[in-house]
C-alpha cells in the first residue's frame, strides 16, 4: 500500500483543476480585468480567463484550493461570485 502511496503523491501534488465561477455583476472590460487579476493572486492559479458576454471566469490551478478561497478573491473586487463547476484536469 505505501508503494502507491508514493507513487501517487508526486501526481497529487501536481495535479490541476478546472473551476468555473459565475460573476454575474459585471458590466466591463473593467470588471473582467479586475476578477482576473483578483483569481490570478490566489496562490496555485496557473491562468485566470474572465468573459463578460457569458459573466463567467474559468481558472487553472493547482487542485485542492478550495472554493472559499476563489469565491473570496471575487469578492476583493466587489462583487460576488457563484461556483458553477470544478472538473479535475488529466495530466
Amino acid at each position: 500500500m505505501k508503494k502507491w502511496l508514493i507513487l501517487l503523491l508526486p501526481l497529487m501534488l501536481f495535479a490541476k483543476e478546472e473551476v468555473v465561477i459565475k460573476v454575474a455583476e459585471m458590466h466591463c472590460p473593467l470588471c473582467t480585468t479586475a476578477v482576473k487579476k483578483a483569481l490570478k493572486s490566489v496562490e496555485g492559479v496557473e491562468s485566470s480567463k474572465v468573459t463578460l458576454e457569458t459573466k463567467l471566469a474559468v481558472v487553472i490551478a493547482k487542485d485542492g484550493i478550495d472554493d472559499k478561497t476563489f469565491l473570496e478573491a471575487v469578492k476583493t473586487t466587489g462583487y460576488e461570485g457563484v461556483m458553477v463547476s470544478r472538473k479535475r484536469l488529466k495530466e
